[in-house]
């Protein structure tokens, strides 16, 4: 059972984000930038009325990777030793391995699954090379995985106007964009966690429907009415 990855996880490294919903092909802001952990699927902001009840984790991306929020991803997985950046005071993960293609080693770290140059103590560079690392040399990766019976959009997701009701306001909110900055990132300073944490269970909130946005890097700020709680 520990052999495999769970089937959330495996869809998290492999479906395709940032792409258009063939579903909602002709609405705008229509970008699969949510991942739903219950169906396994990468779904838009305007797929939530069907899965409004699922845990729901919000996909970002930087510099052409896909990244996601420490802050949601240690709900699910252990990401102790998992290099973190900080983008626009948030803590970030990288979901995969980003190989590096230079000779060169300086002094520190070095990713045990791709050889990328890390700060100390660190030794993955993002979750697939950890998920890779436990598989291969510890052969379980259940006593990394943490129950989470719900997981909610960040407070910063926003939900297409379109979507909302005749009774919201029309006002057309600024097409938001993903900032592929040439902007180093800066390191995060502590640690994502302890190796061996025990399990932690997810708040049981509902999972809440806001108005439209793909990712946190930049928004224009336009007055947007918030969706309804859901739950």
């Amino acid at each position: 059972m520990g052999y495999e990855k769970p089937a959330w996880l495996e869809a998290l490294y492999s479906q395709k984000f940032f792409a258009g919903c063939s579903y909602h092909e002709n609405s705008k802001k229509n970008e699969k930038n949510i991942c739903c952990l219950d169906c396994c699927l990468s779904i838009c902001p305007h797929c939530l009325p069907s899965h409004r009840f699922h845990r729901l984790l919000q996909v970002r991306r930087y510099v052409y990777h896909d990244v996601v929020r420490l802050e949601d991803l240690q709900k699910l997985i252990d990401c102790s030793n998992v290099q973190a950046y900080t983008i626009n005071s948030a803590k970030v993960v990288f979901i995969k391995k980003r190989p590096q293609n230079r000779q060169f080693k300086g002094s520190g770290n070095y990713c045990t699954s791709c050889d990328r140059s890390l700060q100390e103590p660190y030794i993955h560079c993002s979750l697939g090379c950890k998920v890779d690392y436990v598989l291969k040399y510890k052969k379980d990766l259940s006593p990394y995985l943490r129950k989470c019976n719900s997981l909610q959009l960040s407070p910063d997701f926003l939900v297409p106007q379109d979507y909302m009701g005749d009774d919201e306001t029309t006002n057309e909110t600024p097409h938001s964009t993903i900032v592929d900055s040439d902007e180093p990132m800066s390191w995060s300073s502590g640690s994502s966690g302890s190796e061996n944490m025990s399990n932690m269970t997810c708040g049981n909130q509902g999972v809440e429907a806001r108005a439209a946005c793909s990712c946190w890097f930049e928004v224009a700020g336009a007055e947007i009415a918030a969706a309804g709680d859901v739950g």
